[in-house]
């Protein structure tokens, strides 16, 4: 009994050393498991090279996240990852979003545990200009692998007023309502729906308030049909306003608006300088025809941006009744037929004497 006591007293002495050299060594083990693998330097921080794009399926377990994530180079462990959500499981009832994310071994096994929990996918910034028209929106979204031209132009021929009551009644299409801007788009395939009611809700949210703000005696389709029309005649953005004045002005006096831009829309073409509209073309009958026509065409004929939209919201006074394009973004304005006239003449002289 008295040789066993040495013995005791020694396990009894070691034992809290041993409990804490496994402590210390499990800390030390999980600060290296959570740790980023390759910490960022300040150099790093704003850089986007070093991430990676992992892109995680709905229905994909937490276990087989952090074994993808641990292949991927992101994480160092996918025990660790295990322990981390479970343990988070217990503080919150939060599960992982499936999409696109991208991720750097910079973040540390929280971090990008909390990316993926919150959502917070991959985007891709899309531009859609002003003045563009639906079908050149078609044309881009299929370019970039988004969908189908052909199923955006369906999209947009359905006109959605049970969520958005305000479109005017009997559009044929929502051309004009498609609000141009910079969407930041998930990574992951949108609908041609989707990406229209997104359009529809930006209209809501930035163009009708200014609308229903601004006691213009223009309906909302007239209002958005004359600035779409400025929108096109437009290039230099001080010309917005008289030009919007010159066809108002032509409205109230029933003098047909005379725009380009609507008989190329009723065709389909675009002019250049080097081939402009011709005669037959100016003559062919159409409801876009505002040579022929009086009044507005009956859709607008494109998207119009927010400059385009205020300044065609309530025209000013204007002395002028003409204006015609320099092909250098400028016009010439005129208050008489005669001086239109003149300076038509003088134009294609300019034009002649550049390409004789």
């Amino acid at each position: 009994m008295a040789s066993r006591l040495p013995k005791l007293l020694f396990f009894f002495l070691l034992l809290p050393v041993a409990l804490g050299l496994a402590g210390w060594q499990g800390w030390a083990w999980w600060s290296w498991a959570t740790a980023p693998i390759a910490p960022a330097t300040e150099s790093e921080t704003d850089s986007t090279t070093d991430t990676v794009q992992i892109q995680i399926s709905p229905g994909t377990s937490g276990q087989q996240i952090g074994r993808d994530l641990e292949a991927a180079g992101l994480i160092r462990s996918h025990v660790a990852w295990n322990f981390w959500s479970r343990w988070q499981d217990l503080q919150q009832d939060v599960t992982y979003q499936a999409g696109t994310y991208a991720l750097s071994p910079t973040q540390s096994l929280q971090e990008i545990a909390s990316q993926i929990r919150s959502g917070d996918v991959l985007q891709t910034a899309f531009t859609i200009p002003e003045g563009w028209t639906r079908e050149q929106m078609a044309a881009a979204f299929e370019e970039r692998g988004a969908f189908s031209a052909q199923a955006f132009l369906t999209a947009t021929e359905q006109v959605p007023r049970d969520r958005f009551p305000w479109l005017p009644q009997a559009i044929p299409h929502l051309e004009g309502f498609l609000y141009p801007d910079t969407y930041l788009l998930p990574a992951e395939s949108v609908t041609p729906e989707g990406m229209r009611d997104l359009m529809l809700e930006r209209f809501e949210a930035i163009a009708l308030p200014v609308y229903q703000q601004g006691n213009s005696d223009f309906s909302l389709l007239e209002w958005v049909t004359l600035a779409s029309i400025v929108e096109r005649e437009a290039v230099i953005p001080e010309e917005r306003s008289e030009i919007a004045a010159v066809f108002n002005r032509r409205l109230a006096e029933e003098i047909p608006l005379g725009a380009d831009p609507t008989v190329e829309y009723g065709l389909g073409v675009t002019q250049t300088p080097e081939q402009p509209l011709t005669l037959a073309q100016v003559n062919t009958p159409s409801p876009y025809n505002t040579y022929i026509n009086v009044g507005l065409p009956p859709t607008p004929i494109a998207n119009p941006g927010l400059p385009s939209l205020e300044a065609s919201l309530n025209p000013p006074p204007t002395e002028f009744l003409y204006f015609v394009a320099r092909y250098d973004g400028t016009h010439v304005f005129s208050r008489t037929l005669a001086e239109h006239e003149a300076a038509q003449a003088q134009i294609r002289d300019a034009i002649d004497g550049i390409n004789p």
